[in-house]
């Protein structure tokens, strides 16, 4: 067993022009799981972002939604890892990834950024890169076969085959959560990535 999950951390942008832009996906599901978690969201401006708390396993668990803007999502995560004492390895971002096809998913610790500007940001005030991440596949506009810029694409709603796609794995993701809660990331690793090969 590994250091179990205590910060798990939604990627989004905020307001209701974004709400349902692919970039959101990280939001949907931070959505999802404070409902199965049974917590619900509230704005605390201390940490620039929406907190939700909950408990598992007798433990504390902290879910946030930053209201930063993508690109300075680390000033959120950062106030709220040094609040509650949190190691990287402690934190899981759920964010969006093109290089993944809707209805994939990917659990992985480390690693780079991949010009996601997020994650970038949240390394640069974690100073480090070994916080875990749930990589909800969006798919890239070239292997999409759009002309799009993925700037523009990403800005964007899925559309309706790729959406029904993406809930599926949040799904996924959803009966995974408590695995890692409870540190047992191999376990949650196979099941998660046994479906992207079915």
């Amino acid at each position: 067993m590994s250091t179990p999950i205590r910060l798990i951390v939604g990627l989004g942008n905020p307001g209701p022009e974004y709400e349902t832009t692919r970039h959101n996906a990280g939001f949907w599901l931070a959505d999802h799981i404070a409902d199965d978690l049974r917590a619900s969201f509230a704005m605390e401006k201390g940490f620039n972002g929406f907190v939700a708390k909950a408990r598992h396993g007798g433990e504390n668990v902290v879910l946030l939604k930053p209201m930063t803007y993508m690109n300075r999502s680390g000033q959120s995560v950062g106030a709220l890892a040094r609040f509650y004492k949190l190691a990287p390895e402690q934190i899981l971002v759920l964010h969006d990834e093109l290089d993944l096809l809707p209805g994939q998913v990917k659990l992985k610790q480390g690693g780079g950024h991949a010009g996601h500007n997020g994650l970038r940001d949240i390394q640069a005030a974690m100073g480090s890169p070994a916080f875990w991440r749930l990589r909800i596949g969006i798919g890239h506009p070239r292997t999409l076969g759009l002309a799009q810029q993925v700037a523009d694409f990403v800005l964007h709603q899925p559309r309706r085959e790729e959406m029904t796609a993406i809930e599926a794995v949040i799904d996924r993701c959803r009966a995974v959560i408590p695995m890692l809660l409870d540190g047992d990331f191999t376990r949650a690793t196979q099941q998660l990535h046994r479906a992207n090969e079915a």
